[in-house]
């Protein structure tokens, strides 16, 4: 049969074990004979496959990075965010292994049905806090229920982590989560019965010397609809062809309008000595190159873009825009 067919490489290292005297036959043999048992546990069958269980390992690596970035910004800290396991489970077993009291976000997910939860070490959440009012970002708050001052602190950090959470997975679905509320005891979190499956994403965070976990737990009936797309030939295939997407493209042309570049006019130049320049004092006049009727330069950024004549517009000094410089113009670098 083709499953008793040994690899040459297999060959050779069975006749180097047999030469060497660490394996004999009968050895062989018996082992052969013991057969293999793999326990299963009917009470938590496994709802994840392997393949689905990389994909969401993949997708939070990205929703990681995001975070990270924008941690980093906002705390002006040097902060670590990634992935440490993707595991399956019990919400009861998940429940179970959290502390009381936690920071627990409850979320919403529409047009995707149930809750998810985004839970926060107590440790983490108090150094991002420690942060925010001006400390070094140490943990020296023995773990307790926050504050409503540190409660909107915190609710602001979880809706920036849900705006890259969309973003994580916008090529696999398109969800718009919310914070429904925040709890501090895990036992008042009951989103699915203890006995249903969910997906756990423990995320190993580093804020200064602070370290903890934030966990994000999905449950299976949440993800049911979309089990077909957790697949890593689906999530690939989806990100090389996002640029095809008209949900994609409008997204980046958003964040393209709201970027400020400055613009100056150039109203002219002119060459004067070190001599000249120190010895320059009120009232003295700069003849510049360019006269009353020449079109002035508009430059955007570092590039010379268009040529404009000044004016007013209502009381507001102004210029309009007579033509656009193109690529190989005199004088298009700014």
């Amino acid at each position: 049969m083709a499953d008793d067919v040994l690899s040459q490489s297999e060959i050779d290292k069975l006749l180097a074990q047999f030469a060497s005297g660490e394996a004999d036959a009968e050895t062989m043999q018996k082992e052969e004979s013991t057969k293999k048992i793999k326990t299963y546990d009917f009470k938590r069958p496994d709802k994840f496959s392997k393949d689905q269980i990389r994909t969401l390992n993949m997708l939070h690596d990205n929703f990681a990075r995001l975070f990270n970035t924008y941690l980093s910004t906002y705390l002006r800290a040097l902060v670590s965010v990634e992935v440490a396991s993707v595991e399956q489970l019990t919400y009861q077993e998940f429940v179970q292994s959290l502390s009381n009291p936690s920071v627990i976000g409850i979320l919403a997910v529409p047009p995707l049905k149930g809750n998810i939860i985004m839970e926060m070490n107590s440790g983490i959440a108090f150094s991002i806090i420690d942060r925010v009012f001006g400390g070094q970002g140490e943990n020296t708050i023995n773990p307790r229920v926050l504050t409503e001052i540190e409660e909107a602190v915190i609710r602001r950090i979880f809706d920036k982590a849900l705006g890259h959470l969309r973003e994580a997975w916008f090529n696999v679905v398109q969800f718009n989560p919310k914070i429904e509320a925040i709890e501090s005891n895990p036992q008042f979190a009951q989103i699915v019965p203890p006995s249903d499956m969910v997906v756990i994403i423990t995320l190993q965070t580093k804020i200064g010397g602070a370290e903890g976990f934030m966990n994000i737990c999905i449950p299976y009936l949440v993800l049911e609809p979309i089990m077909s797309k957790l697949t890593t030939t689906f999530w690939v295939a989806a990100n090389i062809s996002k640029e095809e997407h008209p949900e994609h493209e409008d997204m980046i042309r958003q964040k393209l309008r709201k970027t400020k570049v400055p613009v100056i006019i150039q109203m002219g130049q002119f060459d004067i000595s070190v001599r000249e320049f120190l010895s320059l004092s009120y009232g003295d006049v700069l003849q510049l190159d360019t006269r009353v009727d020449d079109e002035l330069k508009c430059i955007v950024g570092n590039n010379t873009k268009f040529y404009c004549r000044p004016g007013t517009s209502g009381k507001k000094a102004a210029v309009q825009i007579t033509r656009l410089i193109t690529e190989g113009d005199e004088g298009t670098n700014g």
